[in-house]
């Protein structure tokens, strides 16, 4: 029963060290790899956030165009109560 046990605790030993090491080797040849996969990560974020709210986006779009546009006043009053009649439902 010793003897099953002390080979079973080298074998831990021997399998915690060899975590280690594949885990110290991932490190390291993840890191070229690090800048454009957060870029990319950031990149997708901003994606899924324009599809779940295209209307604030359109909105934007919208008020920054109506700044230098008379209808302006009249496009942002439309939005306004556009969204809040939508908030409503």
């Amino acid at each position: 029963m010793r003897d099953k046990s002390a080979k079973l605790a080298k074998r831990r030993e021997s399998l915690v060290a060899q975590a280690t090491l594949q885990r110290d080797l991932l490190t390291e040849s993840i890191k070229p790899w690090l800048m454009p996969l957060t870029l990319a990560d950031r990149g997708l974020s901003i994606l899924n956030f324009v599809r779940k709210h295209p209307v604030l986006i359109l909105g934007g779009v919208l008020l920054s165009v109506s700044r230098s546009n008379p209808l302006g006043k009249y496009l942002r009053q439309g939005l306004v109560t556009w969204m809040a009649f939508r908030n409503l439902l």
